[in-house]
């Protein structure tokens, strides 16, 4: 196990480039830097600096090494951060990330309800349409599943809700009264593109379209969902995105349920375990859990209208 006060110490001579100028920054003696850099050659095996004339230089090694110690000690000051909140009563952190539609529909109530809680919480909060690497992953990530998905070696897996697509039609398109409409009917339409990522949303959208025996023909190319709808609502086109994309539209469209075939996503929640057990963690899981639930019922009281 290696020395954290030599690493700060040899880190401290690489950046001044002399055990002078690191000894007087870290108010140490010259002799008892050279000490410690010496201590740390024979931990590691290596040869750190070298003789420069009268001064030193840092070997390829060193300098090698120097950049590892920036993400370590960057780490211990995160870990050193959430032992100052718990040992001052705080609450600690909590990151989550998300993606765009669970972005606008839920996390604001959710954020709310966790900060009425925990008034003292330091949140974390990133938008990431993708899986966090190993080396980035928050407490708890919202995910669409994909084909062959499971969840990464220290997680669980909480399945929040499954939700249909709907069309997003301009309120005076002919079939924006309809009940529900065949995905079919779409087909020679204007189509308005709404994930410029071509993420899994827009991959399975694009397979119930050949199994419905056609290929949308994009006309306009958006980043997101709000972008898409406003170019619904201007009659440019129309668009097909998840329901919970279409929670808060302008007058000017209407989201139609779609049927034959029913593009459908799975929501869940990527939780760490290693504090899967912190109570702002089970807070919101708690409050998602609500959000799939409320969703749930509004996509329930939806397919009573369309049957009706």
């Amino acid at each position: 196990m290696l020395d954290v006060h030599r690493l700060r110490i040899f880190r401290a001579v690489a950046a001044a480039g002399s055990l002078q100028a690191a000894a007087s920054q870290l108010s140490l003696t010259p002799s008892a830097v050279s000490q410690q850099v010496a201590a740390l050659q024979r931990e590691t095996g290596l040869v750190l600096i070298s003789r420069a004339g009268r001064g030193i230089e840092i070997t390829p090694a060193g300098r090698s090494l120097a950049e590892g110690i920036d993400g370590v000690l960057g780490r211990l000051a995160d870990l050193e951060s959430v032992a100052k909140d718990l040992r001052e009563g705080r609450s600690g952190t909590l990151s989550i990330a998300y993606f765009g539609s669970v972005g606008s529909a839920w996390m604001p109530h959710v954020v709310r309800r966790l900060l009425d809680t925990y008034p003292d919480l330091r949140l974390d909060l990133v938008q990431a349409e993708m899986l966090a690497v190993e080396e980035q992953r928050p407490d708890l990530q919202l995910v669409v599943e994909q084909p062959a998905f499971a969840p990464p070696s220290g997680t669980r897996l909480v399945p929040l809700v499954e939700e249909p697509y709907v069309a997003v039609l301009p309120r005076d398109h002919p079939l924006a009264a309809e009940p529900g409409v065949r995905l079919a009917d779409l087909a020679g339409e204007r189509w308005i593109d709404n994930d410029v990522h071509r993420g899994w949303c827009r991959r399975n959208l694009l397979e119930s379209c050949a199994a419905a025996g056609f290929e949308p023909a994009f006309a306009v190319e958006t980043q997101d969902y709000p972008t898409a709808i406003a170019f619904v609502a201007a009659g440019v086109g129309l668009t097909v995105l998840p329901r919970l994309g279409a929670h808060d539209m302008p007058p000017e469209v209407v989201a139609v349920p779609l049927h034959w075939p029913t593009p459908v996503r799975r929501i869940h929640a990527v939780v760490r375990t290693a504090t899967a057990h912190h109570a702002p963690v089970q807070t919101a899981l708690a409050l998602l859990a609500e959000c799939a639930e409320a969703h749930r019922r509004r996509l329930a009281d939806a397919e009573v209208g369309v049957a009706a």
